[in-house]
């Protein structure tokens, strides 16, 4: 019901509008490392400095109109660059929404080619992350082009809760694309979808053997230190080296678990994302825990 309800406020204009105006100062700016990006960079040098890499996310999702998504593209292009300059340990997320998926295609498939061709340039990664459902297979297939075409430097996410990601995940890792695995954190329906917590985990863990198994290079992206700890004795066990995965976590989430797990020797990602639209990825953070929406409700109760 909680997961539901806020789930529910993503695409709602009048909850965004309020979010926005008062957002960033009431908690937001704990998940959402600004808006712009200098304050992101700010933000993944403090985190490079502490030796945990990052992922940049440029948040934009749900755009209407084609010049959005060039707008976008050009961002991107701009960030790579920085990131180049800056010396930055890290890559870059996008979402194939935010380059025109669901408008044109085509379209799309050649902005995301633009960027992941700027990235090999400077010996970058991209990660098409995974929308909800009616994106899953058409990001996929991005992915999978982007690869025949020679470009081996992208990969995409897949979803612990969908009852076909063993599927995914045997068929993209058999062409040896690098995958971020999560367990979900979008609205779907229990015909495609496990409804039960117990469910979703056995299958994450199952989704990680694969990979593991294989030695294709994966991120774990989890805050679940229940998770964290069967992995690191599954790969101990089965003699996997710590340089075949990752582990990765949300900005402002399980923070001190991020430097222990670093200090430790493991390499850790920290998902950085900024941007004006931020509102629908606060939204799926909220959604998440109780514990994040108490976070912001106790800044509420401290605004004068």
């Amino acid at each position: 019901m909680y997961r539901s309800l806020l789930l529910g406020l993503a695409g709602n204009s009048a909850a965004e509008a309020l979010a926005l105006r008062y957002g960033m100062r009431l908690g937001a700016s704990r998940f959402v490392a600004g808006t712009t990006l200098g304050e992101a960079l700010a933000a993944v040098k403090a985190l490079n400095g502490k030796g945990i890499a990052v992922t940049l996310d440029h948040l934009g999702e749900g755009i209407r109109h084609l010049d959005e998504a060039d707008g976008y593209m050009g961002a991107y292009l701009s960030l790579l660059q920085a990131m180049n300059r800056e010396a930055v340990n890290g890559n870059v997320s996008l979402k194939p929404t935010q380059m025109g998926l669901a408008l044109d295609p085509v379209s799309a498939l050649d902005r995301i080619r633009a960027i992941v061709r700027e990235a090999e340039l400077h010996s970058l990664f991209v990660r098409l992350d995974m929308e909800n459902s009616p994106y899953t297979t058409a990001t996929i297939e991005l992915v999978r082009q982007l690869h025949r075409e020679g470009f081996s430097r992208v990969g995409t996410v897949i979803q612990a809760y969908l009852y076909r990601s063993a599927v995914d995940v045997k068929r993209l890792t058999v062409e040896r694309i690098n995958l971020r695995l999560v367990k979900g954190a979008y609205k779907e329906s229990s015909s495609i979808a496990f409804a039960k917590r117990d469910d979703v985990d056995s299958n994450f863990k199952r989704l990680i053997k694969i990979r593991l198994d294989s030695g294709v290079y994966t991120g774990i992206a989890t805050h679940d230190e229940t998770i964290i700890d069967w992995t690191r004795s599954y790969a101990h066990r089965r003699s996997i080296p710590r340089s075949a995965y990752e582990f990765q976590m949300l900005y402002g989430i399980r923070t001190p678990l991020q430097e222990s797990l670093a200090r430790e020797g493991y390499t850790v990602r920290c998902y950085v994302p900024y941007g004006e639209r931020w509102y629908p990825y606060f939204v799926r953070r909220l959604a998440e825990r109780p514990a994040n929406a108490a976070f912001v409700l106790r800044n509420m109760g401290r605004r004068e």
